[in-house]
């Protein structure tokens, strides 16, 4: 599977099977956490066979059997939300190829217990990757319409509408999709305004955009 097919086919998965991640998928998937914190600057961590990241109400009515996740966090600076959204969306689509489901938990979760278990230089823990092998596929999220986020100042090109269709894929807090593209001949602009959580979520958006449309034909300001 591809990074573009796992883009389309991965869906928000809060329920996990009880079956244990294999050493066959735990090293190449702790060797994309490393990577992903050495090119963002983060200090992302792979805990397994866990359950301190939800208290225990949690645990029996909505993250039932997550048990595998990714601490999101870094040191805390400037630009930090949107670097873990992007880091952090390159994981959870590289989890996909490897057989995986997953869900980008923003504000659920508990903070002693992703703490305890936080990698050096933590500084600013922004949420978790839950990851495993879920009781279903999930489901489609509902989507906002290309018209309503984006614009192009003339014909778009195929690039810009595949960039955009591929935003639309991105998980967001609250499944709002606050963002706002333009485009103009090589230049594209994208801004998120979803209160706390947008710099996370423009980190997230701006990867999907750069998988969908490529990295080649434009150029972010």
């Amino acid at each position: 599977m591809t990074m573009e097919e796992a883009m389309r086919s991965r869906h928000t998965v809060r329920r996990y099977t009880d079956r244990k991640l294999p050493q066959a998928i735990l090293e190449p998937l702790e060797g994309r956490v490393r990577r992903n914190n050495q090119e963002q600057g983060l200090a992302m961590r792979l805990v397994t066979e866990n359950t301190e990241a939800f208290g225990p109400l949690l645990r029996l009515f909505l993250a039932k059997g997550v048990r595998n996740y990714v601490i999101l966090a870094g040191r805390d600076r400037p630009g930090l939300d949107e670097a873990v959204g992007y880091g952090g969306a390159d994981v959870m689509l590289y989890a996909q190829t490897l057989g995986l489901n997953s869900w980008w938990v923003g504000g659920t979760f508990r903070r002693k217990g992703l703490e305890k278990n936080a990698a050096p230089g933590a500084e600013k823990i922004l949420g978790l990757l839950a990851l495993g092998y879920g009781a279903s596929q999930g489901v489609p999220h509902k989507s906002k319409t290309p018209e309503e986020v984006a614009s192009y100042d003339g014909q778009a090109p195929e690039w810009f509408v595949r960039g955009t269709e591929a935003l639309l894929l991105a998980p967001t807090a609250l499944n709002r999709q606050a963002f706002t593209l333009r485009g103009e001949g090589r230049r594209v602009s994208l801004r998120c305004d979803n209160g706390r959580f947008s710099g996370v979520d423009l980190g997230i958006g701006r990867y999907h955009f750069e998988l969908g449309a490529g990295k080649e034909p434009f150029d972010w300001v």
